[in-house]
């Protein structure tokens, strides 16, 4: 973990520079399918207090955090299934910012969020572990990053789910909680 810079306590994501082998897949893949249940353990026993409290000066809650989880990997799991059925798509990018103020965000409860989290899960392994080496060098194009293959972006969701689960472990150990 990075204490020194609460923004990316498990550091800055690194694209990968060249096509990942079976076993670096593999890997990330479980990272993508562990994030549910690792999001429910950072989260078990806070209060709605604790759950409106920034995971850092100028940062999202908790409860934001939570939140945008699901909304990140559900737009991941699209591009994925998008990047397997059409050549070379492009992809909408989302204002993260906006979405995290939604009316949705501060009034439903987290656990509607982490069930969603779960099911989402369950369907993107089911399409990550049934993918061919070929399938992970299919490409999207994202507007903000250029092209990247399914490689980078497996390795980009990975990154995510550790990343702000960390920003809720990290708070909890400097809170005390």
């Amino acid at each position: 973990m990075n204490e020194t810079d609460p923004r990316y306590p498990v550091g800055k994501f690194n694209r990968p520079s060249s096509t990942l082998t079976a076993v670096e897949r593999r890997e990330l893949v479980d990272q993508i399918a562990a994030t549910p249940a690792r999001m429910r353990e950072a989260v078990a026993g806070l209060t709605e207090s604790q759950l409106d409290t920034p995971y850092r000066d100028g940062g999202w809650t908790v409860r934001q955090v939570v939140h945008h989880v699901p909304d990140s990997h559900m737009n991941a799991y699209t591009r994925v299934k998008l990047a397997l059925t059409e050549e070379q798509p492009t992809i909408k990018p989302y204002d993260e910012a906006a979405w995290a103020k939604l009316n949705d965000v501060r009034d439903t409860p987290i656990e509607t969020s982490l069930v969603l989290l779960d099911t989402l899960h369950q369907r993107w392994d089911t399409i990550l572990r049934a993918m061919t080496d070929a399938d992970f060098e299919r490409t999207l194009l994202h507007p903000e990053h250029g092209v990247m293959t399914l490689d980078a972006l497996i390795a980009m969701y990975a990154w995510h789910g550790r990343h702000h689960v960390a920003h809720i472990t990290s708070l909890r150990s400097r809170s005390g909680w």
